[in-house]
C-alpha cells in the first residue's frame, strides 16, 4: 500500500504528483527544482539554488520518516554541464560514505526555467 507524504516545510505538489510516496520501507520524491516552500522561485547562484533543493528535500525525507543517511539513490537534472562543480560541491556536503548511487544528465530544460532538479530514493 502506497501512502502520500506532504509537508508545508517544501514546495506543494502542484500537479497530478506528490511530494512524495512511501511504499513498503521505500521513499520515492519527486524531483524538486529551487522553489521555496511558499512556491517562489528562488533567484540567486547555482550553489543557492541547489542548497534550496536540497533544504526542501531535507524536509520531505523527515515527513517520511527518514533523513539524507536513508538515501539509497538520486538523480540530477542540470541545463548545463558547466554547472555541475558547483552543484557536485553543494550536494555532496549533505551526504557522507558511503554515498547514494547517482546520475547526473544534462537537459534542455526543466519547468519554470530552473537550471536544476534533483529526485531521491531512499529505504527506511
Amino acid at each position: 500500500m502506497k501512502r502520500k507524504i506532504e509537508t508545508q516545510d517544501a514546495p506543494k505538489a502542484t500537479g497530478p504528483f506528490s511530494q512524495a510516496i512511501v511504499v513498503d520501507n521505500m521513499i520515492f520524491t519527486s524531483g524538486q527544482i529551487c522553489l521555496t516552500p511558499e512556491g517562489k522561485l528562488l533567484e540567486g547562484t547555482i550553489e543557492e539554488q541547489t542548497h534550496q533543493i536540497m533544504k526542501n528535500m531535507k524536509a520531505i525525507l523527515e515527513a517520511s520518516g527518514v533523513s539524507f543517511e536513508n538515501v539509497v539513490k538520486t538523480t540530477i537534472y542540470i541545463t548545463d554541464m558547466s554547472i555541475y562543480g558547483k552543484v557536485n560541491e553543494v550536494y555532496g556536503s549533505y551526504f557522507s560514505a558511503p554515498y547514494p548511487a547517482r546520475e547526473t544528465i544534462c537537459v534542455k530544460e526543466l519547468p519554470l526555467g530552473a537550471k536544476i532538479e534533483i529526485s531521491m530514493i531512499a529505504v527506511k
